[in-house]
């Protein structure tokens, strides 16, 4: 069967990149080897840029029906200084959601098929499908009894299969800005824990956050250095308790709460970025770029992508302007968004110490008016290369300040490049 697109993967990314381009009238198939609702490790979190996406597309209202209520601002305890602010809004929405997985996804997927998209779960693809060196479609098989071999042609494949991209693996996608894995994390669900907002604590070799989620049910977060990994999860339950322990009276609300459900970890967080379009091909989401889950940016990054890559679908497609061309600049528009957030992320996830925090935590402190901004930084509403620019700087930790952290990030940046150049010899 022919369609003008299909999308291997409906998760965020790929479902509401289904969702767009069939709202502009294409035909669409989107496939998963997955059947929804399906869990899946992730932050969980929406930054509030995602989720003002969201609403522009009318599924926010979905995310606040499912019983996840908004962290509206956030307490940031560095350790030497605590910081609590709200977060500041985007395009009129403001507030962090953090929902399950089972829920965020299925109403995507839902959403998909409501604007007359194909969705086909339980389907695991093969491989591609190419002629003449450009891609055709795809060809994959059924789950269930069946087992049924199906090959689906179409103008363009999207992959949004996520970080190892089965269709990135097939075209050859090149692959650029790549980080080692610095960090391996933990999520756990707690009933009985109260939390109003978020709570993001900053410890030696451990960050820790709580987010409200669906349910009444409180997650946590903890990111630590990779070496740790084994040990923490040699018994994960001890492990992070003793984490929370560490944050402020987190870790008293955690003890007498209820932990559900089994605690999940992965020392699986590549950094880097993907060319993500080729002949017949294009790639959203973690598939095209991924990067440490410590800032938690992977749900915002791929709802932006959707919107920015089927912009450029779209005109192509209708002939309004050359795909390739409108291919080419989505990438450019998505690193150059991305790349500061990037180097923001992979630095902090490499738990190296960093004299920045200490100048920078210590004036906010001192300057609460300003902590606003600092959070709109984290989440993105705030761009990381305005933030850190010296006349912002300036304002927030003054000349000689702004000169200690510019000379830190400095050294940040040579020696994130000679890890790079190590990750790409070895």
């Amino acid at each position: 069967m022919e369609y003008d697109v299909v999308v291997v993967g409906a998760r965020p990314a790929g479902a509401a990149t289904a969702m767009l381009l069939a709202r502009a009238g294409l035909k669409v198939l989107a496939v998963d080897r997955a059947r929804f609702p399906s869990d899946t490790l992730s932050t969980h979190q929406i930054q509030v840029p995602g989720s003002a996406c969201l609403a522009r597309w009318g599924v926010l209202d979905k995310v606040v029906a499912s019983n996840c209520p908004p962290a509206m601002g956030a307490r940031f305890d560095s350790g030497k200084a605590v910081l609590t602010g709200d977060y500041p809004a985007s395009d009129g929405v403001r507030g962090i959601y953090s929902p399950r997985r089972t829920v965020l996804d299925t109403i995507l997927v839902d959403a998909a098929r409501d604007a007359g998209a194909d969705v086909l779960e339980g389907f695991d693809v093969d491989d591609v499908v190419a002629s003449d060196g450009r891609v055709t479609g795809i060809r994959g098989t059924e789950k269930g009894a069946s087992g049924q071999n199906r090959t689906f042609t179409a103008h363009l494949v999207i992959g949004a299969d996520g970080k190892h991209s089965r269709i990135a693996r097939a075209v050859g996608a090149e692959t650029y800005r790549e980080r080692p894995t610095q960090s391996a994390n933990s999520y756990a669900y707690w009933s009985g824990l109260p939390i109003t907002g978020g709570e993001i604590y900053l410890r030696d070799r451990r960050l820790i956050g709580a987010w409200p989620t669906n349910d009444g049910l409180t997650l946590t977060f903890i990111e630590m250095p990779i070496a740790d990994f084994k040990a923490f999860h040699a018994d994960s339950v001890a492990s992070t308790h003793a984490a929370l322990d560490m944050a402020a009276n987190l870790g008293e609300r955690a003890h007498a709460a209820t932990l559900v459900e089994h605690i999940r970890a992965t020392p699986d967080l590549p950094n880097v970025f993907r060319k993500p379009y080729g002949p017949g091909w294009a790639l959203v989401g973690d598939a095209g770029l991924v990067m440490d889950p410590i800032t938690g940016q992977g749900i915002g990054h791929a709802l932006r992508d959707a919107q920015w890559l089927t912009d450029a679908v779209i005109a192509g497609l209708r002939g309004d302007r050359p795909l390739d061309e409108g291919l080419a600049e989505f990438q450019r528009r998505r690193d150059d968004a991305s790349g500061p957030m990037f180097d923001f992320t992979t630095d902090l996830a490499s738990f190296r110490p960093d004299p920045t925090a200490d100048i920078l935590f210590g004036a906010l402190e001192r300057k609460p008016e300003h902590v606003s901004d600092f959070l709109g930084m984290l989440t993105g509403t705030y761009p990381v290369k305005d933030y850190f620019a010296g006349r912002h700087m300036g304002r927030v930790v003054g000349i000689r300040g702004t000169i200690r952290v510019m000379a830190s990030q400095l050294r940040g940046r040579r020696m994130a490049a000679s890890e790079a150049v190590g990750a790409t010899s070895s």
